[in-house]
């Protein structure tokens, strides 16, 4: 028999205070500085490697980094660490971009400039990287790419990565050559964080493993930030990382009158953020609780439109699912307005894909003449089909989250009734394996799915990658027609990539949302989502972006701290 502890009073004391205030992964440790709550922990600093969680990444490298382009507030391309740039196409149909760095600009430690080598150094690191497809769009991409596939020699794959379309002209100047025009491009080197540069100063020479390092083990003043915080420290254990102001920037938030910088933060993943935050221990949480955003409207609650589509999704090779007119009808059968009404303190019902603050999407002509609210129209032309005898299974995700799946699906299912529909719900933690699960027959097993589309860059392409052969849409619609509409479909794309002229591949991109929702109705669009927060009073400039990722760039606090900051 073990003898039993006796704890003396003073060490029963300490015990109690730990409990009470929460330490541990999922309570409030005294570190100095603000203190913000975010949804997940970075996987890795290293942006360039990057790795299949890169989304839970973006709040450190975003605020920390900065890329060849920025967008405006209206989402716009504007210059970032390029201060201009000129694009041209050769004879070959290659796009070459000649982009023209600041000579400002400084790494954080004061000293090192940030110059053209930095980008020809991430880039190549991210080609070998663990999301190494999203750099397919440079020329000589697709060979690197086959030989890691192959297993290639390493001076194999170093001669292939000296070809790819990224040189440093000089110091301060950087070609790109895509392998054919991508409109998108210059949105994308704005925020997707691959395309960040890196320290060639630093690292260049180092073995992978010394690099792997540098990014894993933060430590005297290292990694280097261009942005206006640099990380001081990773706490993996305590989950959280310390932010810590870099006077070096080039790109220092915009103080106002009685504003200055924060000289610390720390960024802490908790089970408990909107507790800590109502005691005062937190500056900042979101509010991922649809049920909660139901309740009374806290005075500080701040909304931000994303970029973000929800949709009902059908499964084109069940029947009675498999005829687009079916589907088209179920389209109009869906009152969106009545369908959110009440669910979140404010929403944006739709019908259209792209979202409306996004460059390019439907002009009000367009939206119109896609499927939208009627009735009658679905209930005559639903009267008759056949299959339609039996309930249809709608899957969505189970669990609480800032969109109101479980309501939205009950309400679908009652709208649906009362045009001679039936539906059973299917609330699922295991979602993604249950909507590619296929039954012995062939055909998915779902009939209809919910799903949250979130643009990944300001461009309409972000959205119609999904439903590309390729994508993981999980519809089956590559079959219907023989797989014509979707040839179809890629090739409007494919256009509207390549188009220089804006206008015209504005007009290339509503021909492909409304083959998407109109012609083949493979998708539903319900509402854009927003995503909701709570800040203190005396922080200012910290936003959620368009993107759903918490933007520090701008941040600043009163120049009079209250006491429990």
């Amino acid at each position: 028999m073990s003898a039993r502890v006796r704890l003396s009073p003073s060490v029963l004391l300490v015990l109690l205070v730990l409990v009470a205030t929460g330490c541990g992964r999922c309570g409030f440790q005294a570190d100095p500085g603000l203190k913000i709550v975010v949804p997940a922990m970075p996987s890795t600093l290293d942006w360039s490697h990057s790795d299949p969680t890169s989304w839970a990444n973006y709040p450190v490298m975003l605020v920390t980094q900065r890329g060849l382009t920025t967008l405006a507030p209206d989402n716009s391309v504007r210059p970032g660490l390029a201060r201009a740039w000129e694009r041209d196409r050769t004879p070959e149909g290659h796009e070459v971009y000649t982009f023209h760095l600041r000579e400002d600009v400084r790494w954080s430690d004061g000293v090192t400039p940030l110059t053209a080598q930095d980008f020809v150094l991430g880039w190549h690191r991210a080609l070998k990287g663990r999301e190494r497809g999203e750099m397919s769009d440079l020329r000589g991409a697709e060979e690197v790419l086959a030989l890691q596939e192959r297993g290639a020699s390493a001076e194999a794959l170093q001669a292939a990565l000296a070809r790819t379309g990224v040189e440093a002209l000089d110091a301060h100047t950087l070609r790109v050559t895509l392998s054919q025009p991508r409109g998108y491009f210059l949105a994308r080197l704005a925020n997707v964080y691959l395309f960040f540069p890196t320290p060639s100063a630093v690292l260049a020479g180092r073995s992978e493993e010394a690099v792997r390092d540098y990014f894993d083990r933060p430590r005297d003043g290292h990694p280097l930030a261009l942005g206006p915080y640099r990380v001081e420290a990773w706490d993996r254990a305590g989950e959280r990382v310390r932010l810590v102001y870099n006077p070096h920037s080039a790109f220092p938030p915009p103080l106002g009158p009685g504003e200055r910088v924060a000289p610390v933060l720390t960024l802490l993943k908790s089970e408990v953020g909107p507790a800590l935050y109502e005691r005062g221990r937190v500056a900042f949480v979101f509010v991922d609780s649809a049920v909660a955003l139901r309740g009374p409207t806290p005075g500080d609650l701040e909304r931000e439109p994303l970029l973000s589509t929800y949709f009902l999704v059908f499964n084109t090779e069940k029947p009675p699912l498999d005829r687009p007119e079916v589907r088209r009808a179920f389209a109009r059968a869906l009152d969106r307005e009545a369908l959110m009404a009440g669910l979140l303190p404010e929403a944006r019902p739709s019908h259209v894909l792209l979202p409306p603050e996004l460059p390019g999407a439907a002009t009000p002509e367009e939206a119109a003449r896609l499927p939208h609210y009627e009735p009658e129209r679905a209930r005559a032309a639903l009267a008759s089909v056949p299959g339609l005898d039996r309930p249809l299974r709608l899957v969505y995700r189970s669990g609480d989250s800032f969109v109101p799946e479980a309501a939205i699906a009950e309400r679908l299912a009652a709208q649906l009734a009362r045009v001679g529909v039936q539906v059973t719900l299917d609330a699922r933690s295991d979602f993604s394996a249950e909507v590619a699960r296929r039954t012995p027959a062939g055909p998915r097993a779902y009939d209809v799915y919910l799903r949250r589309l979130g643009a990944d860059y300001a461009h309409p392409n972000t959205f119609f990658t999904l439903f590309e052969k390729n994508g993981l849409h999980q519809t089956g619609w590559e079959t219907q027609g023989g797989g014509e509409p979707m040839a179809r479909f890629e090739a409007l794309l494919e256009r509207a990539d390549a188009e220089p002229d804006l206008a015209r591949a504005r007009e290339l991109y509503a021909q492909a949302q409304a083959l998407l929702l109109d012609e083949m109705a493979i998708i539903a669009p319900l509402y854009h989502p927003d995503r909701y927060f709570r800040a203190r009073a005396f922080l200012h400039g910290v936003d959620v972006d368009p993107f759903n990722f918490l933007s520090l760039r701008e941040l600043r606090v009163d120049a009079t701290p209250p006491e429990d900051r």
